[in-house]
């Protein structure tokens, strides 16, 4: 049997997800975000090899939330190699992505840069080098799919203004040692690098470095050297999807990162990345039908690494 194109798969999967919709909810704890309605469907796919297709709202902008935290890490590494993990660890955590308990267990140093207190983390590293954190990530993530991007001031103002938990865990962190940088300042700086806008496209231009180990198509240049690039994909496979990873692999089984945006970027090293976005969300945090959308693509086009 012919093989399905890339346009085909995708007009498959918009059909294979709709019974998903309404199986989640928006991210209300984060009142901006819980405007956007939950029917919006987005999916883009870019090869190594120059293919882009799109389906649905890939177009349509949306808030990428943690996505935006392998950017800050890609950035973290290449400005400090292997001095970042004094600050933060490579394992799975099990836990909530704002979870507070295993923090304070473990002194204070967050088990991945992937969770809340990793990413804060990272934000302090950031901030040793640059006073506007968030504006590096946003300008770093505009070189890569080679497109200005914007950080949504509403969406930032929103978070910040419930940002309870995460001004906690800086809080604790601060006193453990592992933020060198005022808690207030490290919170604000990364609730406006996660209320970085894009769309699944400029997502799946961005990320396109991992599955071409480091070099980017879109810049036409080494952005990560090659060894760093598998390092980031088996983060991204162990940690990327907080304390459902496993049941993300068992699905999906490729390197990806969600944000509570309704966006999910999976990476199929050598070949292409694939960016969904759909905004309801499980209790993990994860959009649903972005979920469902990586399952099915991933099962009728046999992508998966596992």
């Amino acid at each position: 049997m012919k093989a399905l194109s890339i346009p085909d798969v995708l007009a498959e999967v918009a059909v294979l997800v709709k019974p998903h919709f309404g199986k989640g909810r928006t991210a209300d704890y984060i009142p901006q975000l819980a405007t956007v309605p939950g029917t919006k469907f987005g999916m883009a796919v870019r090869t190594v090899d120059g293919g882009e297709h799109v389906i649905g709202d890939a177009d349509e902008g949306f808030s990428v939330q943690s996505i935006t935290k392998v950017f800050a890490l890609g950035l973290a590494l290449n400005r400090l190699g292997d001095e970042t993990w004094t600050r933060v660890g490579k394992e799975p955590s099990g836990t909530p992505f704002n979870h507070l308990s295993l923090l304070e267990a473990e002194q204070g140093v967050p088990r991945n840069p992937f969770i809340n207190a990793g990413a804060l983390a990272v934000t302090d590293i950031l901030m040793d080098v640059t006073k506007d954190p968030a504006a590096l990530v946003r300008d770093f993530a505009g070189f890569l799919c080679d497109e200005r991007l914007e950080i949504d001031p509403t969406v930032a103002a929103s978070e910040l203004a419930n940002a309870w938990q995460n001004r906690a865990i800086a809080s604790l962190m601060r006193g453990k040692g592992t933020l060198h940088h005022d808690p207030e300042s490290v919170v604000a700086a990364y609730c406006r690098q996660c209320a970085l806008t894009m769309s699944c496209r400029q997502l799946a231009r961005a990320f396109l470095p991992l599955a071409a180990g480091g070099f980017s198509p879109v810049a036409q240049e080494t952005v990560f050297p090659e060894r760093l690039t598998r390092r980031l994909n088996a983060l991204l496979l162990t940690c990327g999807i907080y304390d459902s990873v496993g049941n993300f692999a068992y699905r999906v089984g490729l390197p990806s990162k969600s944000g509570v945006g309704g966006g999910v970027v999976s990476v199929i090293p050598g070949k292409a990345v694939v960016a969904v976005w759909s905004p309801e969300l499980d209790r993990f945090g994860t959009s649903v039908v972005g979920t469902a959308a990586l399952e099915a693509f991933s099962q009728i086009t046999n992508c998966s690494v596992l």
